[in-house]
């Protein structure tokens, strides 16, 4: 079997997990909860829970902050899988885990893919633990997930990612942290593939090609699912200014301590947002 026909069956297989442990649920949207957010998994009723390792070919996961666990529940009434961290692009340059993942709760009927991410600010309006509704994106990994023989069964070779993240979703974004008194800037994304963090030359560059917040994932997972299909939407936890803009010390650690102070204001738009996605 190649590695192509292996992944096919992955995902088959993967899928077919998914769907069982769904059961009459049926959830159309699922969450990926970037670095230090994974405490929404804990909100959710009538939960199951697998580890990533009972689904083949989902990824192995190594980083902090990422439980590398599968839940599906309701949040606040509403169907859902939680996605407990993903595969990092500095971990690997093997795309295969990350194309199950997405493409087996694809198969499994979601039609929504809500990412989040960890994200360092490159605007002083846009402060620590506030949060940050993308926009747009700009790929500076290197790299795109889809590099490679092209399976027509999932999507088609080319396609058009003008409106990746979705514009009728994101208005509903707005909406929903209007009416929850929530601060929600909107911006674009900006993706370097780490691990390191950025220097401050390299934030000087992103911000005068238009960039409003910079990490280290989120865009192949957006590619993927527009690939195959999933309208997309996303929100970054902004977890620290980008090198040069203050004087902390970045920091893995540092990520984490900050995520957790946005996590409640996240936590509460994601819960008021499935409502209405």
């Amino acid at each position: 079997m190649t590695e192509q026909q292996q992944h096919v069956e992955n995902v088959r297989l993967s899928a077919a997990k998914i769907t069982a442990a769904c059961g009459r649920m049926a959830p159309k949207i699922a969450i990926v909860l970037g670095s230090g957010l994974g405490g929404l998994a804990g909100r959710l009723q009538e939960a199951v829970t697998l580890s990533y390792g009972e689904l083949p070919g989902f990824p192995v996961l190594t980083v902090a902050g990422h439980a590398g666990k599968f839940h599906v529940g309701k949040l606040d009434g509403v169907p859902v899988i939680v996605l407990n961290g993903r595969k990092h692009f500095y971990e690997t340059s093997d795309a295969y885990p990350l194309k199950t993942m997405i493409r087996a709760v694809r198969a499994a009927g979601v039609e929504i893919l809500f990412l989040s991410n960890a994200a360092g600010s490159l605007r002083p309006a846009m402060k620590v633990s506030e949060l940050m509704l993308i926009s747009d994106h700009i790929n500076f990994l290197g790299l795109n997930p889809l590099t490679g023989p092209n399976d027509d069964t999932f999507g088609p070779r080319f396609f058009p990612v003008a409106e990746a993240w979705d514009p009728a979703l994101r208005a509903k974004m707005k909406s929903v942290a209007q009416q929850q008194g929530i601060a929600l800037h909107e911006g674009v994304y900006v993706a370097f593939r780490g691990p390191s963090f950025e220097t401050p030359a390299e934030i000087r560059m992103v911000q005068g090609w238009g960039a409003d917040a910079v990490g280290m994932s989120s865009v192949p997972d957006c590619l993927l699912a527009r690939h195959c299909g999933l309208k997309v939407v996303g929100v970054s936890c902004l977890t620290n200014m980008g090198a040069g803009l203050s004087d902390e010390i970045l920091s893995h650690a540092h990520t984490l301590e900050n995520a957790a102070k946005g996590a409640a204001a996240f936590e509460r738009l994601v819960s008021a947002a499935v409502k209405v996605l």
